[in-house]
């Protein structure tokens, strides 16, 4: 009897846990059809706050998808820390694709938030 409860328990904590993880997946906002890991943080926040980098991962999966990706967290980060999606791109989703930084299939890029 105590084996068939734990079995049962088990296979409800594996229906939950599955189920949890297609709730999430769903949630992503695509770019070019897929999803990237992307973060954007502060390069220095005492010396120069608004100065930013964001790195994408995954960026062989599509190019053009891994600049929007860091675009767009980009933007996140600059209205989230300053109220202002208006960014100065060192390096950027605009930026050449000979002269992104481009390393170990993760997209750097750089930029400061411009102040409202």
């Amino acid at each position: 009897m105590a084996k068939t409860k734990l079995t049962i328990l088990a296979g409800i904590a594996g229906l939950l846990l599955v189920s949890a993880c297609g709730t999430a997946s769903s949630d992503r906002i695509l770019f070019d059809g897929k999803a990237f890991r992307a973060k954007a943080k502060p390069v220095d926040k005492r010396a120069s706050p608004t100065e930013f980098t964001v790195v994408v991962r995954g960026a062989s999966a599509s190019l053009d998808g891994a600049r929007e990706a860091g675009r767009y967290e980009g933007t996140k980060f600059c209205i989230s820390a300053f109220g202002t999606s208006k960014i100065d791109w060192k390096v950027g989703p605009d930026t050449e694709p000979q002269n992104l930084r481009i390393t170990d299939d993760q997209l750097t890029f750089a930029g400061a938030c411009q102040r409202p």
